[in-house]
Parts: C-alpha cells; sequence; structure tokens
C-alpha cells in the first residue's frame, strides 16, 4: 500500500510538469495527429490519370474506338495533341510529359475483322519503377477491357477452358490508405512515446532533482512506474485520436475485436514508453535523449517494420534485426483487426512479442538505474 502511494506521488508530480509544459500535451496528442494526417495525404501508392501518349499507326476506326475506350476510363490520361510517332517516345520521357506510349500498330483492324488477335505495344519510362509497374497494370486492364468491346461474339480471341475470375479481399478497390495508416499509427506512436519518456529522467538529471528523489524511501521500479503512468495515460488518449483520425478522414474501417485492440496497443505503449526511459535512464542528457529517442525509434520504425517495405523482401540479416523491433508486430497486429477482423487467436503471437519486448526494456531500465549519484 506504501510503494503505491509512493508510486502516485512520483506520477503526481510528473503530471504537474506535463501540465506546465504545453509542449509536452501537443507531443503526446498533436503531433501524433498531424503527422497521420500529413504522412495519410503524403504517402500514397495509389495512381490514377496516368499521363500516356497514343501512337495509332492503323487509323481506322476500330483503331479509333479502341482508343477511346481506352482513354475514356479515366486510368490512363492522353497527353499528346495528335501525330506523335513511336520514335517521339523517348522525348516525351526525357521532357517528363508521359509516363508510357501506347502503339496500335498498322493492320489492328483488319486483324480484328478477320477475327484475329490484334496486338498492342506498351512502352514505359521505367526511372520509376513503381510508376511503371501500376501504368503496365492500368494499361493491361483497361486495353483488355476495351478489346472485349470491339470484339463481337463468336469472334476474335477463342473461348478459354477455365473461367478465373479474380476477387480482392478486405481492400477490393486497393487504397494504399487502408494498407499505410496502421503503419503510420504504430510509427507516429513510436516515435511520440519514445520521445515523450525520454526526457523524463534527463530533465532530473540536468536539473539536479534527482538527489531530491534518492534522499526518499522511494525504489527505483516505484520511480519508474510513476514516471511511466502519466504517459500511458497520454499515449492510450493519443491512440484513440490516431485511430479516430484514420476512420473519420480515411475511411479505415475497425472489423476485429476491439479488445485484441486495446490489448496490443496497450503493451506496444508500455514497450515504448520503457524503451524512452531507458533511453532517459543512458542519455541523462535532454539534446542526446532526444537523438537518441529519434534514431532508435524513427528509423526502426518506419524502415524494419513492414511499414513500407516487405520483411519478406529484405536481406537476410536485416530479417533477423526486424524480429526485436515491436513495432513489426503491431503494425501486424493493426492490419490483421482492423482489416481482416481478427481477434485474439489470430494476434497471439504479436501479444507475446510486444509483452516480452515491453518486459526486457523495463528489466534493463530497472536495472541501469542508478540509487546513488555515484
Amino acid at each position: 500500500m506504501k510503494s503505491l502511494r509512493r508510486i502516485l506521488a512520483i506520477a503526481h508530480k510528473e503530471v504537474l510538469h506535463v501540465l506546465r509544459d504545453p509542449r509536452s500535451l501537443y507531443l503526446a496528442l498533436g503531433m501524433p495527429v498531424v503527422l497521420l494526417v500529413l504522412f495519410g495525404f503524403g504517402v500514397s501508392f495509389d495512381m490514377d490519370h496516368l499521363p500516356v501518349a497514343l501512337v495509332d499507326e492503323d487509323r481506322t476506326a476500330s483503331s479509333r474506338r479502341f482508343a477511346a475506350h481506352v482513354f475514356g476510363s479515366g486510368e490512363l490520361e492522353r497527353v499528346d495533341a495528335g501525330g506523335v510517332t513511336a520514335s517521339d517516345a523517348v522525348r516525351l520521357f526525357e521532357q517528363r510529359r508521359a509516363v508510357g506510349v501506347l502503339v496500335i500498330p498498322a493492320g489492328f483492324g483488319a486483324s480484328l475483322a478477320r477475327g484475329r488477335t490484334a496486338a498492342v505495344q506498351l512502352l514505359l519510362d521505367g526511372v520509376d519503377p513503381n510508376t511503371a509497374t501500376q501504368t503496365l497494370g492500368k494499361a493491361d486492364a483497361v486495353v483488355r477491357a476495351a478489346g472485349a468491346m470491339l470484339t463481337s461474339p463468336g469472334r476474335g480471341l477463342p473461348r478459354l477452358p477455365v473461367d478465373v475470375r479474380v476477387r480482392t479481399w478486405f481492400n477490393p478497390a486497393g487504397r494504399s490508405a487502408l494498407y499505410l495508416i496502421p503503419g503510420l499509427t504504430a510509427y507516429v506512436l513510436a516515435l511520440a512515446s519514445v520521445l515523450l519518456t525520454s526526457l523524463t529522467l534527463a530533465r532530473e538529471w540536468e536539473r539536479g532533482s534527482m538527489q531530491q528523489l534518492f534522499a526518499t524511501p522511494v525504489g527505483r521500479m516505484e520511480i519508474i512506474l510513476g514516471k511511466l503512468l502519466p504517459y500511458l495515460g497520454l499515449g492510450t488518449t493519443a491512440v484513440l485520436l490516431v485511430l479516430t483520425a484514420g476512420a473519420w478522414v480515411f475511411d479505415v474501417p475497425m472489423r476485429g475485436d476491439a479488445l485484441a485492440l486495446t490489448a496490443c496497443s496497450t503493451l506496444f505503449l508500455l514497450g515504448m514508453l520503457g524503451q524512452g526511459l531507458l533511453v532517459s535512464i543512458v542519455a541523462k542528457n535532454q539534446m542526446v535523449a532526444t537523438q537518441m529517442a529519434t534514431i532508435t525509434s524513427m528509423l526502426p520504425s518506419m524502415l524494419l517494420s513492414g511499414f513500407l517495405f516487405p520483411i519478406e523482401n529484405m536481406p537476410a540479416p536485416l530479417q533477423v534485426i526486424s524480429n526485436v523491433v515491436p513495432a513489426r508486430y503491431f503494425i501486424h497486429a493493426l492490419r490483421g483487426i482492423m482489416l481482416r477482423g481478427n481477434g485474439f487467436a489470430e494476434v497471439a503471437r504479436d501479444l507475446v512479442a510486444l509483452g516480452l519486448f515491453a518486459s526486457v526494456v523495463f528489466a534493463l531500465g530497472v536495472a541501469r538505474f542508478p540509487r546513488t549519484l555515484a
């Protein structure tokens, strides 16, 4: 009971520090929402109205109808004024006027009239592989659709023995926001949480008030827990704000178990707050603590968590290192709960990993926290 009162006394002292410093409140509540909105709109893999030029070497009614169908979908935007030749493709790419050139060869209409397969050519600017890949995929889809509209029943391509129909689950529209927002949530919460607690003990060391704490009967674990509790409350509020902003601004659904989401979020926050405290204990200086917190939270959460780049595509050493990045498990759990409708059974591995990380950083923090000034 005495231990609980001492923890609450330390927590009350830390709450007063937070209330007297509006920057802490902004860092905890304002920055995650602002970063989520900025990154959510600024980072997107969705592309439409891709600039594509047309080279019509056939110049028949069939080729004109085909081109009208292709560019009428809105996925590809015709950027030439007519009269472009295939040799002009390089010039268009150099001037960045087009990312692709669609070539309709001579004999296109005649091949369709005879019921033969008519081929078209797509030239792509491969400087940006992502844009080239998306242009290729969208062009393939609209060209097939346009070809089907031009081909009358009983003519054109032979009927295949297998009718393949593709259905995309969980994100049928292919919106990149649904993929990015869970990762952004983990990224901004990791950055804010570690930065918040990395300054607490470092501030005590710089101001010399750590001597007063050591003169009290408060133990190391009680100091750490007392310092942590206010920021856990702020972090929980930040999670709610970020998830609300994601649902309201980007229409990110919540299909899974809310209790599983709560458990994952709590363990992730505890781990990140504990990591910040460990940084604060080691650094003993607010400037150094800020730099260490940024490096240890921002870079791994962005590059090694699967937020932007699939972990399976990383080199083997980086895949091994990613196993100790808690954002990896939180992002996996968030995407499963919010998009696939997962519950505790599906995120059990993530819960264990997050709990293990939180336990390890707290144990290290208690072990490294000195009880004397020497």
